[in-house]
């Protein structure tokens, strides 16, 4: 099959083009610069900047999107992350539309974000958005996202957890102040934390763009989400360092604003629909996880 990645030269989406390519597929990745993403990207893959330039596609994954970790969510930053996912999708579907033969699915990331706040209830594909930015910001994309169902296509949307993983991902700002032994909790450490290792989050995208039986919301989490507080003492011990310093909540807030709510306010996300569907992770729980992204190379 040829695959059309957006955001291909990101943490998950290096990973899915490495994937792809060893399963026989074509690859190209739509970028901003076709020179920059050469550094990043894997032999074989290749690159173009313009929709224009590419006459088509059997599948599509859309991953682009800056990410919502970052400096503080003023108006700009909040319409730049709009922008960045509306904004590429929209351009997705208008290219999708002019083509004489349309990719047969897209495959659209989103965000376990899309819940908001819910407490310590176990989510899975069927509960409410929530109200705050972040949600909005998951059914906005999402909603942009299904619009390519009336063209035809086979829709697939992802709510991705934390992703674990070498080189990268939600571990890259955590391992250096854990291996000092200044890693501990956020706030009252009883905020979930819904984690996924990349390899398993990749086996899923490569899943949903493959099975035509599968469509509609797939939760990217891996099955045995932790709280905050399980999760740093886990990190701790597979680092052989203590894990009892607290962030507190004011700081946080003081340092990211409305931001530290993602910190702070977790979601208890189950993947009900992926393995409904079969799907074996290969990385169920978090010590298995930490154990393989923490090993020598």
């Amino acid at each position: 099959m040829r695959y059309l990645v957006t955001g291909g030269t990101g943490f998950i989406g290096r990973a899915l083009c490495v994937e792809l390519l060893r399963g026989g597929h074509q690859v190209v990745v739509l970028t901003r610069s076709v020179a920059a993403a050469r550094r990043w990207l894997p032999a074989g893959a290749e690159a173009v900047e313009e929709l224009a330039a590419l006459d088509g596609a059997d599948a599509v994954v859309n991953l682009a999107g800056e990410s919502v970790v970052g400096g503080r969510w003023s108006v700009a930053r909040k319409q730049a992350l709009l922008g960045s996912r509306i904004g590429t999708t929209a351009a997705l579907l208008r290219w999708i539309e002019r083509l004489p033969r349309r990719p047969q699915v897209l495959v659209s990331g989103s965000a376990i974000g899309y819940y908001g706040a819910h407490g310590d209830e176990a989510l899975d594909e069927q509960a409410p958005a929530g109200g705050d930015f972040a949600a909005r910001l998951c059914v906005a994309w999402e909603a942009a996202a299904l619009e390519a169902a009336a063209l035809g296509l086979r829709v697939c949307l992802v709510r991705i957890g934390v992703v674990l993983g070498r080189g990268g991902g939600a571990l890259a700002g955590m391992i250096a102040p854990f291996r000092l032994g200044l890693g501990g909790p956020m706030g009252d450490g009883r905020q979930w934390m819904s984690w996924v290792h990349r390899a398993d989050l990749v086996s899923l995208l490569c899943r949903l763009a493959e099975d035509p039986a599968t469509s509609g919301v797939y939760n990217g989490t891996a099955p045995q989400p932790v709280t905050n507080g399980v999760f740093s003492r886990s990190l701790g011990r597979a680092l052989g360092r203590p894990a009892f310093l607290v962030t507190p909540a004011f700081v946080l807030r003081l340092l990211f604003g409305e931001m530290a709510e993602l910190f702070l306010t977790g979601q208890n996300v189950v993947p009900a629909r992926a393995t409904a569907a079969g799907f074996r992770f290969r990385y169920p729980d978090l010590d298995s996880a930490l154990r393989e992204v923490l090993a020598p190379a």
